[in-house]
């Protein structure tokens, strides 16, 4: 395939994700441009900060993948080249139109079915994985898939272009684009946690090497925290040998929250009338417990709410002066598990309810409706943060909520978390499968003095912004370019 730019326009930075920085949408019922319309909607988050504050001038390309049709569409208008710049904020970007069955195995059947159930340590061994003739079909899907990317990279760097390439879903794009392009700086970032090798070897032993490879393709290989930096360097050592990182720094980065964001986005019109909503569900005089998390086994919701059930029935002064706020937004409903999941999430909140409340107090205010204003107004109103999970990457609730709550909050801070290397001096650390130590947690939150909480609130907050989201991309990029070149 040729090239989407001449050689003048080569791209000198150049970012790889799964989902890019703007999705579209085909309005048939006519829209503002009739019917068969497309919409884009443009996306935020760190990359998105990192890629701006780069500068225009950078000769930068986001290259990511078309996830439905009104994306598929999108590319067919641009003939497969860069999407107009209108729709994207001014941002060149290059989606590709991978075939849909090669996409969704790809991604559902390998990167979020395998991959993120290997790295957050999700599997029932007893029954689960099995690497079967099906299973090899998908790997051969996502091979494809990373392969798409590998070309589309080599075809759109400039001589000698820093690549920075994205997550679990883009393992193997290293190793092939260092084949393609050997002049290019690679780098490759794991924002999830990264699995000890006795886990990381439940794969079958060929697929094991095969994603650290990839990864190690890369002239830098970074990571969210140092405890999955070095887990990684122990499977390459297990699976490939003591030498195998010969060639490949280690980097870790924890991203931050964006605070200047945050604070000024809380303080719109749309989150003091959700506040308002929530004050009147809430209850005159009564404390907060907030949660904010998409229905994500490694979230460990359901245990948080049997934590919280267990709060009420060892302290039941607690009860009518407490409640939860739970926003659990669903989260890959396509896949049955999932499903399962937040179906358990709100039969549990259910059961609380009945058993504890009153004419007067609903223990657990759950919502399922993702509101982004919604869950800055529940920020601001948090007494108690509760962010438990299982395994996590980061965890950027842990760090935000601390910087929007109005009075100050407590955190409740499960030792699984990667945000637990930065905040665990002023959280209340758990063991997240412990809900009695969860419970008693909550209580010791809950019962803090005023100024006690607002002070740990505000060394969290200090510690929860250390590296936002623009400078945690330009901290990776100028380590990659101080590199030599291939």
């Amino acid at each position: 395939m040729a090239s989407t730019q001449g050689a003048a326009e080569k791209a000198r930075v150049l970012v790889a994700s799964n989902r890019g920085p703007v999705s579209y949408t085909v309005y048939e019922d006519g829209g503002d441009g009739g019917a068969g319309s497309l919409r884009a909607k443009r996306g935020g988050g760190g990359l998105v900060s990192g890629l701006s504050a780069i500068g225009a001038d950078a000769g930068s390309v986001w290259v990511c993948a078309a996830l439905g049709d009104g994306d598929r569409a999108a590319v067919r208008r641009a003939a497969g080249g860069l999407l107009p710049a209108e729709d994207t904020g001014g941002q060149r970007v290059r989606m590709l139109d991978i075939d849909a069955r090669v996409h969704s195995d790809a991604y559902n059947g390998i990167a979020n079915s395998v991959l993120w159930f290997v790295h957050h340590m999700l599997y029932q061994t007893p029954l689960e994985p099995v690497f079967d003739a099906e299973f090899r079909r998908q790997w051969a899907s996502y091979e494809a898939y990373n392969r798409a990317f590998a070309e589309a990279l080599a075809e759109e760097a400039a001589d000698g272009a820093a690549v920075l390439v994205q997550d679990y879903h883009l393992c193997l794009v290293p190793g092939m684009l260092r084949v393609l392009r050997p002049d290019l700086r690679i780098g490759h970032f794991s924002h999830t946690p990264w699995a000890p090798p006795d886990y990381f070897r439940l794969l079958p032993d060929d697929i094991a090497a095969a994603l650290l490879s990839g990864i190690l393709g890369a002239d830098r290989a970074a990571f969210l925290t140092t405890r999955w930096a070095d887990a990684f360097a122990s499977c390459c050592a297990a699976v490939l040998g003591p030498d195998s990182l010969t060639g490949t720094e280690i980097g870790v980065h924890g991203l931050g929250a964006d605070a200047d964001f945050l604070r000024k986005r809380a303080h719109e019109p749309d989150v003091e009338e959700r506040m308002a909503a929530l004050r009147a569900e809430i209850g005159e005089g009564r404390k907060a417990v907030v949660r904010v998390d998409r229905t994500e086994l490694s979230k460990n919701i359901v245990r948080g709410l049997l934590a919280y059930r267990q709060l009420l029935d060892d302290h039941p002064e607690w009860r009518e002066r407490v409640v939860h706020i739970a926003f659990a937004y669903p989260s890959r409903q396509d896949l049955a598990v999932y499903r399962e999941y937040t179906a358990a999430v709100q039969r549990v909140a259910q059961e609380i309810n009945s058993a504890y409340g009153t004419a007067g107090w609903t223990p657990v205010v759950l919502h399922v409706k993702d509101d982004f204003a919604r869950s800055l107004a529940a920020y601001r109103l948090a007494d108690v943060a509760l962010v438990n999970p299982i395994r996590d990457g980061m965890n950027l609730v842990a760090k935000e909520v601390p910087v929007v709550s109005d009075q100050g909050c407590a955190l409740v801070l499960s030792r699984e978390a990667g945000a637990y290397e930065e905040l665990r001096a002023d959280a209340l650390v758990v063991n997240p499968y412990d809900v009695l130590e969860t419970a008693r947690a909550l209580h010791e939150a809950l019962s803090l003095r005023p100024e006690e909480r607002a002070d740990r609130a505000k060394r969290l907050a200090a510690a929860a912004t250390a590296l936002p989201p623009a400078q945690w991309f330009l901290e990776q990029l100028r380590a990659l370019e101080e590199l030599p070149a291939g």
